[in-house]
């Protein structure tokens, strides 16, 4: 049995050595690339140093007069769409999994059945309602259409299912209302589950390009990955400030991983805990 439990820890372990590896190769090539002159990028054979590393793609895509202004709306777009998110997510999982109304049942399962429906489908039908509103080139525009999430909304009904009722019912037993019972202990418990839907939506909504780059035309509503495609449209392709933009637009992502990775873990177990 000690054996086999060595054999099975050190597959495991060259099991993930290769998947990290299949991760960080195209990463590495990526930053290096970024560091290279224009030149060197398109040399034959491919080389992975460069001959001298240097910064000239990031001067280059920072000069960009309207990349500051790019970051600020995916932030905003980012952090809104989070809030929103996690508020009616939330909200719609606790009556799901708390309350009985007639149609319940079919209404979750209608719920269940929008996980499965593509997004692209919805993209003309969504923008010929946002040109009716008249929020085209708008930052609603862009925020509204992907704030209903389902699969939130049913990660959050498995986990409150999981949350004892008997401090609800002491808590009714007290005189506290439904809201009050949502946003005092409900919420408070759920703490891991929501932090990690907080940071898979803002991760989602950050690296989303094809609804932002539809809905707006105008610099000054674009988000960062539609504002860098749309310059290298304007100058063709420059390798090293392809991978330079990548890299920009990717690191605050790899930022809040790093620095929200418990939350994230946590979150997952213990949507898997209650799940069972």
């Amino acid at each position: 049995m000690s054996d086999r439990f060595r054999w099975g820890t050190a597959v495991l372990a060259l099991a993930t050595v290769a998947l990290a590896a299949l991760w960080a190769l195209p990463f590495a090539w990526t930053l290096l690339t970024s560091l290279k002159p224009e030149s060197e990028t398109t040399e034959v054979p491919l080389r992975w140093l460069p001959s001298e590393f240097t910064v000239e793609a990031y001067r280059s895509v920072l000069s960009t007069p309207d990349i500051w202004v790019w970051l600020l709306n995916s932030v905003f777009t980012a952090g809104t769409v989070t809030v929103l998110v996690v508020l009616l997510a939330s909200t719609a999982a606790y009556g799901f999994s708390r309350t009985d109304f007639r149609g319940r049942r079919a209404l979750l399962a209608f719920v269940v059945a929008g996980v499965l429906v593509p997004a692209e489908v919805l993209i003309v039908p969504l923008f010929d309602e946002m040109v009716f509103l008249g929020l085209v080139d708008t930052p609603w525009g862009v925020i509204l259409p992907q704030v209903v999430l389902p699969a939130m909304v049913y990660i959050l009904k498995v986990f409150f299912d999981g949350v004892p009722r008997e401090l609800e019912e002491a808590a009714i037993v007290d005189g506290a209302s439904r809201w009050r019972i949502y946003w005092r202990i409900v919420l408070p418990l759920s703490r891991p589950v929501l932090a990690a839907v907080a940071i898979f939506t803002f991760i989602t909504t950050w690296n989303n390009f094809l609804w932002p780059f539809i809905v707006t035309a105008d610099p000054a509503t674009m988000t960062l990955p539609v504002g860098l495609a749309t310059v290298q449209g304007s100058y063709g392709v420059r390798y090293a400030e392809v991978m330079a933009t990548v890299v920009i637009a990717g690191l605050p992502l790899l930022l809040l991983f790093v620095l929200f990775q418990r939350q994230i873990v946590r979150g997952i177990a213990h949507t898997g805990l209650a799940g069972r």
